[in-house]
Parts: structure tokens; sequence; C-alpha cells
């Protein structure tokens, strides 16, 4: 049996056992996440569409499929759906900014002799290219931090539904802090784990700390988790705000 299969069949074997129906729904939109995002890369090999605006677009659908299609249509789906996209339009024009400015669109000279035999030439803006993979690098943390929040949120509302907005929202921030330092823990190595044989690599080539850190492959990658970062940073008092927001004005229309 083909080792992905193998590992396809565990993997949903344990998500069905410990998560139930909610498991084989989110074993699902693995699938789905991954349609998305192959349908996206097909349209911005295509000059005549914008990657920027597919990437958001592909991005809303994400956020959907994992909190609506996994989660359903209820209370803490929804503010956190409001928390991401808020979060996200917040997030791109500091990423093409940064982008432009970094200049880390392109190939690093370290993969130059890779695709020395093609042309580059294929009339798509490099820098959009860059913009894209940041968005879609940090919406899966931005989304699983909003529903981490939201989900709890919801929790201390229904075992306290006369807390006030500020207690509410301060306890959004409380959890959030406790979410904060290992997501960003969990990025920083994400990153080691995947470039681990590249570091290698620039030791046995000579590179100093500093030929490490200009380096496009390495700043692109830096930069990328930064970005990321700064998504989780901002979506925790956002999602905060919008949940307290959203179950007060709901508690006082029903009274």
């Amino acid at each position: 049996m083909n080792a992905l299969v193998l590992l396809a069949i565990i993997l949903f074997i344990l998500m069905r056992a410990v998560g139930g129906e909610k498991g084989t729904r989110s074993f699902i939109a693995l699938f789905l996440n991954f349609a998305v995002v192959f349908v996206t890369v097909l349209f911005m090999v295509n000059p005549m569409f914008d990657p920027i605006l597919l990437t958001i677009i592909a991005c809303v659908v994400i956020s959907c499929i994992n909190l609506f299609y996994v989660n359903e249509v209820n209370t803490k789906t929804m503010t956190a759906f409001l928390s991401t996209i808020i979060t996200i339009s917040l997030l791109i024009v500091f990423i093409i900014i940064v982008s432009e400015r970094a200049m880390i669109q392109g190939f690093g000279e370290e993969e130059i002799e890779e695709i020395s035999t093609f042309s580059l030439y294929i009339g798509i803006d490099f820098v959009k290219i860059a913009v894209s993979v940041i968005i879609m690098s940090t919406i899966g943390a931005i989304i699983d931090i909003a529903i981490s929040i939201s989900s709890p949120m919801r929790e201390i509302f229904n075992h306290n539904p006369y807390i006030t907005r500020k207690t509410l929202f301060l306890s959004g921030i409380s959890i959030g802090k406790d979410i904060l330092g290992t997501s960003a823990n969990t990025l920083f190595f994400a990153f080691f784990g995947g470039y681990l044989a590249l570091l290698i690599w620039f030791k046995d080539l000579g590179y100093s700390v500093g030929d490490i850190v200009n380096s496009k492959v390495f700043s692109a990658e830096m930069i990328m988790i930064l970005c990321a970062g700064i998504g989780v940073a901002l979506v925790i008092p956002i999602t905060s705000a919008i949940t307290a927001f959203f179950l007060i004005k709901t508690r006082e229309d029903n009274n």
C-alpha cells in the first residue's frame, strides 16, 4: 500500500475516533482546502487574473470551509469568520508594502541553477505572487486563533450570562495570551523544520550569518513567519472585541 494512502487512513481513523462526525468533516476539509489552493494556482498562471484578488477569494472560501463546514454556522463561527476577514484586510496593505520594500519576489541565487533551463518571462507579477504566498501562509494560523478564542468566550458567556462586555473582552485577551506564545513558536519551528536542509547547505557553502540573513530565500521565509505572527497578534484583540460585542448585544436584544 502506498505510504501516503496508509498515512491518510491512519489520520482518518484517529480523527474519526477522537472527533466523531466533526473529525470526519475536518478530514474532508483538508482535501477541500487543497482543492481550493490548487484551483487558485491554476488561475494565477493566467495573466488576466490578479493573484492578490484570487488569494483573497481563496482565503474567504478556506475560512468558510474551516469554520462553517467543520463547526457549522453558529455564534462562534460567525464571529471567528468576521474577525478573520478583518485581520486579513488589515494585513494585506502591510504585506504589500513589506514585500515591495524587501524585494523578496522571484527566486534566490540558490534556486537559479535548478530553473536555469526555464524562461522567467511568463507575464506574471512576482511581487503579487510573493504577497499571495504570505497571505495564504497566514490564513491558517489566523483562523485557528480566531476560533480558539471565540469558542471558549461563548462558553464563558453561557456559564455566566450576566457577565459585562469588558470582563468578557478581558477573558478573551487572557485566552489569547496563552495561545500567542505557542502559536508563534509553531510558526517558527515549522520554518526550521521545512528548511533544515537549506540551513545545512548554507553551512556547507561557508555562508556567514550576514550572508544567511540577507539571502532572498531566508529573508522571504522569515518575513512570512513575522507577518503570520503579526496576524496572530492582531486577531486576538479583534476576535475578543467582536465576540464580546456580539454576545452582549444578543443578550440585550433578547431582554
